[in-house]
């Protein structure tokens, strides 16, 4: 039997969020998200040291900050230089249900010029998400030609 390079229900690029709280973290993305928990180990005391989780058909890994291991979260940094894209079959919804857990407004939802419907929350960890439904195929030269009408 042949271990696969990649392993099975992975993709090749996979986020991990270093987080602080990491079982509060957990519960937050299963009540925002819908995350469904494939692997968690705790360190002993309690706190995370690797968890994986599954949102849709994509993994998503997270641990605790942990100085040991030079990881620290987007609260102790004061903020992140990245944001997660998740798209959903109803963002209308899914942006509520995001609030409601305990996420943050950022950017409102609204149909976007390159064919989405998105809107961006800061979860309670530091982290962005941007949450979209994809609801028109735009051709490049009309992407082009409405982002140039944009900033006319």
């Amino acid at each position: 039997m042949t271990v696969k390079a990649i392993p099975q229900g992975h993709h090749s690029l996979t986020p991990y969020l270093i987080v602080q709280d990491g079982a509060a973290a957990i519960d937050f993305y299963q009540r925002a998200f819908g995350a469904e928990v494939t692997l968690r180990m705790d360190m002993p005391g309690g706190s995370l040291a690797h968890a994986e989780l599954k949102i849709g058909d994509s993994p998503l890994m997270l641990s605790e900050e942990n100085p040991q291991w030079q990881t620290q979260s987007p609260k102790t940094l004061g903020g992140t230089p990245l944001s997660l894209m998740l798209y959903l079959p109803d963002v209308d919804s899914a942006f509520a249900k995001a609030i409601a857990a305990g996420a943050t407004e950022l950017m409102p939802l609204k149909d976007q010029f390159y064919g989405d419907r998105s809107g961006t929350v800061l979860d309670p960890f530091g982290h962005q998400w941007t949450l979209g439904t994809h609801i028109e195929d735009v051709g490049h030269e009309e992407l082009q030609r409405r982002m140039a009408a944009m900033f006319q």
